[in-house]
């Protein structure tokens, strides 16, 4: 093993630079995991942009990255129910690289039955799905209304409140050619926001009720629609801004259908708070990736050194699922 590895870095300019930097070692309560494959995130693109500074991002030039999978390679002090060689994948700032230190509390044991392709896919969209269900107080045979469902976050999250019971999935889209990818993660009923209006499509599955509860990824404009489409005292859980952070609300809607709106994001969690979203995927969502109920839905693979395209064709708005990266030996 060297001393040094080549990184894709941020903060030096538009794009991600490759730099050799030091091979990190593991503090206490730390893992040293080498990767072999990792996610881009939208995220990643607006942390290039400026527009996103989680919690662990503490200067302007960093190490890319924030979803990997990979072996334990080395372990820090303090370190419990982890040993070298175990298969993980988890969330941590500078995956764009052959090694990442990763708090322990914050990775997931990889199935033996997933490639590393499909676990480094996985981790964010299972760990802020999975979150915001529960934050929505969501119950078994409950209908749910997933917006923006064609988002690599929105694919999982269809699939998950299948897997835990939901009587019916309603999934939305701004493009009828994305329709069976949505059929085929266990969406129910189809809606295209952009020739369908969102209350009148959800009241017409629902029995004119509205679903239970509202998982929005788009934010904008669109967020102000789920009110009308989610029932009197159900609940909206805005997740995703990929149409802007601004909305223009009615209040009378709000007060009304007296619903229950929150808002989340990862961003700005503790590490304590990420281990117990970590933990809660143990139970409640492994045994489903390991059954096939909750699978990876990759949408292309790009070497290291194609990162750019790979930040490209995320910009492009076409993928439908996630992009992955496969890391270099050094």
């Amino acid at each position: 093993m060297t001393s040094t590895m080549r990184a894709l870095m941020g903060g030096a300019g538009p794009e991600w630079d490759v730099r050799d930097v030091d091979v990190p070692t593991p503090g206490p309560g730390q893992i040293r995991v080498r990767v072999r494959a990792a996610a881009v995130n939208r995220a990643d693109l607006y942390m290039l942009q400026g527009t996103y500074n989680p919690r662990a991002k503490t200067s302007d030039l960093f190490t890319a990255g924030l979803e990997f999978a990979g072996e334990v390679d080395a372990i820090g002090a303090d370190v419990r129910h982890r040993a070298v060689g175990d298969r993980v994948m988890g969330v941590a700032l500078g995956a764009f690289a052959p090694y990442a230190l990763v708090d322990h509390r914050h990775v997931i044991t990889v199935p033996e039955c997933l490639s590393w392709t499909d676990a480094a896919a996985l981790p964010v969209a299972l760990a802020t799905e999975h979150d915001a269900l529960t934050q929505g107080g969501f119950g078994l045979k409950q209908s749910v209304l997933v917006v923006g469902a064609t988002s690599s976050v929105g694919l999982i999250g269809v699939q998950l409140a299948k897997a835990l019971g939901a009587s019916q999935v309603i999934a939305t889209t701004t493009s009828d050619s994305k329709a069976d990818a949505l059929k085929s993660v266990g969406a129910d009923v189809v809606v295209n926001t952009a020739s369908e209006t969102l209350a009148e499509a959800v009241a017409g599955v629902t029995g004119g009720a509205g679903a239970d509860l509202t998982l929005d990824h788009v934010g904008g404009q669109l967020f102000a629609g789920t009110f009308l489409a989610t029932r009197v005292g159900g609940t909206v859980v805005n997740v995703g801004r990929l149409a802007g952070a601004e909305s223009t609300i009615d209040l009378n809607q709000l007060s009304f259908r007296r619903l229950r709106v929150l808002g989340t994001t990862f961003s700005v969690r503790t590490p304590d708070e990420l281990a117990d979203a970590c933990a809660a995927l143990a139970t409640d969502v492994v045994p489903a990736v390991e059954e096939g109920r909750v699978r990876a839905v990759v949408d292309r693979v790009f070497a290291f050194d194609d990162a750019k395209a790979a930040a490209d064709h995320m910009r492009s708005n076409t993928a439908t699922g996630k992009i992955v990266l496969e890391m270099p030996a050094s």
